[in-house]
């Protein structure tokens, strides 16, 4: 558990996943994962390389509000699955900050970080299969003006950039070089394409119990 205590003027001082200096530029993976898998992976390496980033943190969430509650493992068996995917990745970093933060939604997760950590340049990274369903976030807009987004492209998603809800707020907001993502003021977004990983969390669960299902990274 991340460790939480109290400054000598009462704020909460929050232990960093990972090293703290000023300008590193941290890429923030949110989600249940549950379990953690390659396609996490996946987009975190991209964005590592694309994007310039020092080191990524995935922040495995206590409870998604768009998730149902019956099929969600416990949060430390989460943490451990996830530190097991990333064995061996040092810039990337496992935390279930989000607990320590008391933060139930990304919007105040991220302007929570951004207090506690304002020498950071956090970069938001997701999937193409997530940009579709964006809009659906709690105050998505305010959360698209507090930090920049990065994409990257998910099986059977390639045209999320386009007809996703949220592709007309993000219209004028491309940024073409993807190394400067993370220095510009937001809104901005850019769509990183590779080679696609299929991995997908409900699938994994559903082959765990013997049916198929096919589902998205979560």
């Amino acid at each position: 558990m991340v460790a939480v205590r109290t400054s000598p003027s009462g704020a909460n001082w929050i232990k960093p996943p990972g090293p703290v200096a000023p300008g590193l530029r941290i890429g923030l993976l949110g989600g249940s994962f549950n379990p953690a898998h390659e396609g996490h992976l996946h987009i975190s390496l991209v964005a590592m390389k694309r994007l310039g980033l020092d080191y990524v943190w995935w922040l495995v969430a206590p409870q998604n509000p768009l998730k149902p509650i019956s099929d969600m493992a416990a949060l430390s068996e989460r943490v451990l699955g996830a530190r097991e995917i990333a064995r061996g990745q040092p810039r990337i970093c496992v935390t279930d900050i989000e607990a320590a933060l008391g933060t139930r939604y990304t919007v105040d997760t991220i302007g929570r970080l951004k207090r506690h950590f304002p020498q950071l340049r956090f970069v938001w990274l997701m999937g193409s299969d997530n940009l579709e369903t964006f809009h659906r976030w709690r105050n998505w807009e305010t959360l698209a003006r507090r930090i920049p987004i990065a994409v990257v492209m998910r099986p059977g998603t390639t045209l999320a950039p386009l007809s996703a809800r949220a592709a007309q707020f993000f219209a004028a907001r491309r940024v073409r070089m993807a190394r400067q993502l993370a220095e510009t003021t937001p809104p901005a977004l850019v769509i990183l394409d590779a080679r696609r990983n299929p991995a997908s969390a409900t699938e994994i669960r559903a082959r765990g119990l013997g049916r198929r299902d096919c589902g998205m990274v979560e």
